[in-house]
């Protein structure tokens, strides 16, 4: 049995094969987090761009709940790698 069919989002901007790591760690040690371009362009609107959710969700063409879990999802792993020392990959 199949899910929904994923909705087709809008990002404005070409995030992936940006990667970010800590200072004087070779990357080949270290673990690495996946950031999706969604969560990237999630993060864009709510915390740079500084927009209500609502606004954010209305310009990723997406319901404001899905939103939400998105922009949860990506702070949770930006979290995780700069408490855990883990290299960070927008994918």
């Amino acid at each position: 049995m199949r899910g929904r069919k994923p909705i087709q989002r809008h990002i404005d901007a070409d995030h992936s094969h940006i990667c970010f790591k800590p200072c004087g760690i070779k990357g080949s040690e270290l673990q690495r987090v996946a950031l999706g371009e969604d969560e990237m362009e999630a993060l864009r609107l709510a915390d740079y761009e500084g927009l209500y959710q609502q606004e954010c969700a209305n310009k990723m063409g997406i319901s404001r709940t899905t939103f939400s879990r998105l922009i949860e999802s990506a702070r949770r792993k930006i979290a995780d790698a700069l408490l855990h020392t883990k290299a960070i990959r927008i994918s």
